[in-house]
């Protein structure tokens, strides 16, 4: 803080510090002259709420102790309204947020008051953290006052760091989103204090153009399973809805900058595959990725020689689909911004999945087909380039690649256009061009052209279309997909409704997708009943719902069913139990092989009821339990299933979990009894809020096969991290296959201009 020589002027910053320091001391009954104004409620002329930002004149310590000057004189807001439980009614306990801003940043700091402060609830301090799990402060801020992209900044009581991309209001959810920005949190008597720090560096905006802005503040007090907003978001939805937000002013004509990140990396590696070798391959590897603010607007991302080989490895999992596993997307270059390719519905509030999950029907652009071959098997990357923002009414997004070629694959260019015209709040119309080209041959390609439509009618209904046409040589029927739904999402009920087609000639060789030469029927709806009497009893909400969906071919047929009939039971710690009864029907053209030493089932149809029972503790407790059981029909036969899980965590730093996913089956006829399961081990450690040791250890008991993954993190300054990744894989009943193992040291530095 400056400090001036006159002695006045000493004083009065003095007397400023006291009072500062004792902020949860506030109250309206404090002496007038004592305290800074009490919280108020202003509104902007288009009736939402309104939060002023105060500029700060003496430099900002990001401490968490609210002991700058500008923070006595930054006007509160507060009138926090419950989410969770009460819909509406004022939250429990008082919170206050002020904002201010310089040259460089937006701060924001918060005064959240507790009545039990001895209660309150830290269980993770790593990066990313899981929020639900415990007390949170969260900020979604939306620069452009579009009403439908945002980025979010969330900490809890120990000053740990989660952040997210928000797209179209939560269609697309990227939690593994990085970006620059500081945070501190202090503990008080009787609560306890957020500072933040966010570069506006780290935002996108465009200079000038706006003079409001559009944010949101939540906060959940975790033991009452308690979620508040500033400006209100019902139940039915969450911070993502940014059409909901209030408006943040004051800001003067900022910029974000040059915005120009240059993140060289370091790379050493010795590796050995599973199979007969004994020697380690060791190589060493240099690459560079550059982020430049073409326009204030849009960014321009550049990669050289990527490489990924500190992702967590995927987990393994036990399919007895005739469909391939599905594996999200993991690394960083293609993750941010991947919120501007998307293509498809809009996301249902889902109380037990809570970030969106795709129609794995026909996911039309999934980046895990780029750079990594059929079996997960990473493929060099020449370099590639990605250009997201807006220019006016518009979101674009242009993301190329090239693939080098190897002994068994070609070498390919793949390119993805995204064009999206805003309309009115939560409505607008896009495009999409993908492009996979052979660089050995003109005649060798994949082309994808898309057209979608995304309409918000009286703010809860959503109207979601596409239509694709797809370009492969050689083939000339059937290369089309369609789809459309009707949603409405409310407190009580909620509604889905639509219909797809997926022509014969299909071919989106960037997509996943399950069937061709189909159309699919999907209903999803339910009720959430909350009566009075039930909350006393523990129990918050009934969910009675069902989820089917109906698959036939161009003529009609039936070729696949899944009918889900259930009633989720929510508790008011925050656990649930469902029971669901799920007729299912599926088609096969082929011989399918569920276990390695099982007869194959012949082509033909199969019918088939099973029963499923799923219960998750209060996962915020130290120690907490998921179980789901699943008895009746598997195939031509019968199943018993087990998926169980066991989370102990001992303190915020340590978390160590267990799971195992059983299934015992006859299907019917001699030769195919079988027992095949997956078993799984984490252990997570956090030694601040910047070094992390993660360990998955995990054993498939039908391919005999153990896999280890250890993963040692230090993020030395922001962006830039230091890795240590080891991994193994053992075919445990073959004595002659030598382990594969393999040692990653990855060392990267960002710097910024």
């Amino acid at each position: 803080m400056i400090r001036s020589s006159r002695i006045t002027l000493f004083a009065a910053l003095l007397v400023s510090h006291v009072v500062a320091s004792n902020a949860f001391a506030q109250s309206a009954d404090t002496p007038e002259g004592a305290a800074a104004p009490a919280a108020v409620a202003t509104r902007s002329p288009d009736g939402r709420l309104l939060v002023v930002a105060t500029e700060a004149t003496t430099p900002m310590v990001v401490d968490g102790a609210l002991d700058e000057e500008v923070w006595q004189r930054a006007e509160p807001v507060g009138g926090f309204v419950q989410s969770e439980p009460q819909d509406g009614q004022p939250a429990t306990e008082r919170s206050e947020v002020r904002l201010a801003y310089d040259h460089g940043h937006l701060y924001i700091a918060a005064t959240l008051h507790e009545s039990e402060p001895g209660l309150g609830m830290v269980n993770e301090i790593r990066k990313d953290f899981r929020g639900t799990d415990q007390d949170t402060f969260e900020v979604i801020v939306d620069p452009f006052a579009d009403r439908r992209n945002g980025f979010v900044f969330i900490t809890n009581r120990e000053g740990a760091r989660a952040d997210q991309q928000v797209a179209n209001e939560g269609r697309e959810i990227n939690t593994s989103w990085d970006a620059v920005w500081f945070v501190r949190t202090r503990q008080g008597p009787d609560g306890w204090t957020v500072e933040m720090a966010v570069p506006f560096r780290s935002l996108r905006f465009e200079r000038g153009l706006q003079d409001v802005w559009g944010i949101n503040f939540s906060r959940r007090i975790r033991r009452k399973n308690e979620v508040d907003f500033w400006s209100p978001v019902p139940r039915a939805y969450n911070l993502a809805r940014v059409s909901l937000a209030g408006n943040l002013s004051g800001l003067p004509s900022v910029s974000p900058g040059r915005n120009l990140k240059v993140k060289p990396y370091l790379l050493g590696k010795t590796v050995r595959p599973t199979g007969l070798a004994t020697a380690f391959d060791q190589d060493a590897s240099v690459g560079l990725d550059v982020k430049w603010g073409v326009t204030s607007a849009l960014t321009l991302d550049l990669a050289a020689n990527p490489d990924f080989a500190q992702v967590e490895a995927d987990e393994l999992t036990v399919n007895l689909t005739q469909f391939s596993t599905f594996y999200p997307e993991k690394r960083d270059f293609f993750i941010e911004n991947s919120g501007t390719f998307y293509m498809g519905d809009a996301a249902r509030n889902n109380r037990v999945t809570t970030t969106p999950t795709p129609d794995e029907d026909l996911l039309l652009f999934h980046s895990r087909r780029i750079g990594l071959g059929a079996n997960g098997t990473p493929l060099p990357i020449y370099g590639g380039a990605r250009l997201t923002g807006r220019a006016g009414d518009f979101e674009l997004g242009l993301l190329s690649l090239q693939v080098r070629p190897t002994d068994t694959t070609p070498g390919n260019n793949y390119t993805v256009l995204r064009a999206r015209r805003n309309l009115r709040p939560g409505s607008d119309l896009g495009a999409i061009f993908m492009s996979r080209q052979s660089a050995e041959s003109g005649r060798d390609y994949n082309r994808v052209y898309g057209v979608d439509a995304n309409i918000r009618f009286l703010g809860t209904t959503d109207w979601n279309s596409y239509a694709i046409r797809t370009d492969t040589p050689g083939v000339k029927a059937g290369q089309y997909a369609w789809r459309t739904s009707l949603n409405r999402e409310s407190n009580f009920f909620h509604g889905k409704g639509g219909l797809m087609s997926i022509g014969e000639g299909f071919n989106d060789e960037m997509g996943y997708y399950r069937r061709v030469g189909a159309r699919k029927w999907f209903l999803d709806t339910g009720i959430r009943p909350r009566p009075a009497s039930w909350q006393r009893r523990g129990v918050r909400e009934v969910h009675p719902h069902v989820l089917w969906n109906y698959y036939t071919d161009m003529g009609g047929r039936l070729v696949g069913k899944r009918q889900h009939n259930g009633v989720t039971v929510f508790f008011n710690n925050g656990g649930y139990t469902e029971l669901s009864w799920n007729p299912e029907f599926n088609e096969i053209t082929a011989p399918l092989r569920l276990a390695s030493n099982v007869r194959p089932l012949a082509p033909g149809g199969y019918a088939w009821d099973e029963w499923q029972l799923r219960f998750s503790s209060d996962s915020s407790r130290r120690l907490s339990f998921t179980f789901t059981g699943v008895a009746g029909g598997l195939w031509s036969g019968s199943q018993r299933t087990v998926t169980a899980g066991l989370t102990w965590r001992p303190t915020y730093r340590l978390r160590v979990s267990t799971s195992v996913n059983r299934t015992s089956a006859d299907l019917g006829v001699p030769g195919t009894e079988f027992v095949t399961g997956v078993w799984t081990a984490r252990a997570n450690y956090s030694f601040s809020t910047n070094m992390f040791l993660d360990s998955l250890l995990q054993y498939d008991q039908d391919r005999h096969r153990f896999n280890a993954n250890l993963r040692f993190n230090f993020i030395h300054r922001p962006l830039s991290d230091l890795f240590v990744v080891f991994n193994e894989q053992q075919i445990t009943n073959s004595p002659t296959i030598a382990p594969g193992r393999g040692l990653v040291v990855k060392f990267t530095r960002m710097m910024a201009f």
